[in-house]
């Protein structure tokens, strides 16, 4: 497993696209300059030590090397020692509602965004638990197998969008059955499903599948997010949501259908709103679950990579050098000389 120790200096990788773009800028210029002068034809036959490719091959050099760098800055790490840990703690599975009607924003900044900031601020709390992430929408699968591994939690929480799911709508049962099926087959442990939605289902059976989670020593928590009041649908393109008669689409949290599926479930209802209240409560009904030994694959030890990464940087710049701009006139002469002398 690789890991970055300074990750931030990944942001230097900006750079590379600048210089390409800087690059495609003189180039034309070069270019639109040299029609001026004359017909191209005749300057290149004007200028026998001219090479165009060897300037370019200078340029794509210095970016890898630039890239390379920038690699070396953040301190490449590889795991190098795998153990396995026995620890206390948890199992979670959280099933994001990522439907269209998520990115209302009677929440701020919108109801999936303070999801995600909800769940990122779980996963801080969490020490010896165990996490797994499904999204859902008119249909639903994993986006992250269960696992210990917090920072991989966080790098796909990032990547959420509704785009994922084409199939629009919202099917709390069919997450609630996958997010049953995902868990370890650990017993003696507690296990939560917390979905986290507007309420707005679709589907139906959500009770029913709430039911048959908890059958399996599985408690389920909903946390309900918007506004009961309602709220219009922002488009990406500006505007709102609107029907085909032409009216505002207004989507609001359905409370009594998510106190319903978490009674179901025995869990809990929560409501998310603009404050940290929600954070708290679910925090506090998490501890009262049964901790168990989980076991979990741990990198425990890191080697550095720079020195791999700062050969290749050598080796580049090395290259770089012994390349020239122009053509090797006296390498041309001999070549000629020997051509006359055959």
């Amino acid at each position: 497993m690789i890991r970055f120790e300074d990750p931030t200096y990944l942001w230097f990788l900006c750079i590379i696209p600048a210089l390409l773009l800087w690059q495609g800028i003189a180039w034309k210029q070069r270019k639109t300059k040299l029609k001026r002068l004359g017909d191209i034809a005749l300057i290149k036959q004007l200028s026998p030590n001219y090479s165009k490719l060897r300037p370019n091959l200078k340029f794509w050099l210095l970016c890898a090397a630039l890239f390379i760098l920038i690699l070396m800055l953040a301190r490449p790490q590889m795991g190098t020692k795998i153990s396995h840990e026995k620890r206390q703690g948890i199992e979670t599975i959280i099933a994001l509602d990522i439907s269209n009607s998520m990115i209302a924003e009677d929440v701020v900044p919108s109801r999936l965004a303070k999801s995600k900031l909800l769940i990122e601020n779980l996963v801080d709390h969490f020490n010896n638990d165990k996490i797994g992430l499904v999204v859902f929408a008119g249909d639903a699968f994993v986006q992250l197998p269960i696992t210990s591994d917090y920072v991989s939690a966080k790098m796909f929480l990032q990547n959420i969008d509704p785009s994922l799911i084409a199939t629009q709508g919202t099917d709390i049962a069919e997450a609630i059955k996958i997010s049953t099926n995902s868990f370890s087959q650990q017993s003696n442990i507690g296990k939560a499903i917390i979905v986290i939605t507007d309420g707005e289902d679709h589907e139906g059976g959500a009770t029913e599948a709430a039911k048959a989670a908890h059958q399996k020593g599985i408690n389920v928590f909903i946390l309900g997010i918007g506004d009961p009041k309602g709220a219009p649908i922002p488009l990406r393109e500006g505007g709102y949501l609107k029907d085909n008669a032409g009216n505002t689409v207004m989507t609001a949290l359905n409370e009594t259908m998510c106190r319903q599926i978490a009674e179901a479930g025995s869990g809990t209802y929560i409501h998310v709103d603009n404050t940290s209240d929600a954070q708290k409560k679910l925090n506090s009904e998490l501890t009262k679950l049964q901790t168990g030994e989980t076991d979990s694959v741990i990198y425990s030890q890191y080697a550095e990579q720079f020195q791999a990464f700062g050969i290749i940087l050598l080796i580049l710049l090395i290259i770089d050098v012994c390349i020239l701009n122009a053509k090797n006139r006296h390498l041309k002469s001999y070549h000629l000389f020997k051509r006359e002398h055959k």
